[in-house]
């Protein structure tokens, strides 16, 4: 159980931060810009869950889940994986999580109209919302594959295989809320020239 009494430790004012087990690095470090990013996706959602409580209960209720997994997309992101590591000895997103995620996109995307064109964020304030973290997930799975190529780094298959399903449910979960397609807004290639 966390426990957290103090919010303040000085600890960061040299410009570092520490990952779990006690190690400091940077406060750029790519294994801290990654966890950071999940972090900022978690909050776009929770300004979409905004949007989402009154007339999407159970879209929201999927990402109320999405926002718990987020956390510990983060703290397995924070617990650097050394090679040869016994899996149970840190949180780590397991595949029961992305098998979730998959049921849910199917389970949304068996009401959707089918796509003619790609979709522009709008439509409706949920969707905007949903899109926008959408954009900020995808940006975070970038960083963590960046992460995965460095020497002496590791990110999880797993932890990979959520956050790309992730902007796939946060794309179908933003279909939804626009009355299932019929309020996309869809991209029409060239109509300013």
């Amino acid at each position: 159980m966390v426990k957290l009494n103090k919010i303040y430790t000085k600890t960061g004012d040299d410009g570092t931060t520490g990952l779990v087990g006690g190690a400091r690095r940077l406060k750029c470090d790519l294994r801290v810009a990654a966890y950071g990013t999940v972090d900022e996706a978690s909050a776009c959602i929770g300004m979409a869950r905004i949007h989402t409580a009154e007339g999407h209960p159970d879209i929201d209720a999927m990402l109320a889940r999405i926002q718990n997994d987020l956390f510990d997309l983060g703290a397995d992101l924070a617990t650097p994986e050394q090679t040869g590591e016994s899996r149970a000895t840190a949180l780590r997103v397991v595949a029961s999580q992305t098998a979730r995620l998959e049921r849910e996109i199917d389970a949304l995307n068996e009401n959707l109209s089918p796509l003619t064109s790609f979709v522009l964020p709008g439509g409706s304030p949920a969707a905007a919302a949903l899109h926008l973290a959408r954009t900020v997930t995808r940006r975070a799975e970038r960083l963590m594959v960046e992460l995965g190529q460095m020497p002496e780094e590791i990110v999880g298959d797993e932890a990979l295989r959520y956050v790309n399903r992730l902007s796939d449910f946060l794309f179908v979960a933003a279909r939804a809320v626009n009355d299932n397609g019929a309020r996309d807004v869809l991209w029409v290639p060239g109509q300013n020239r």
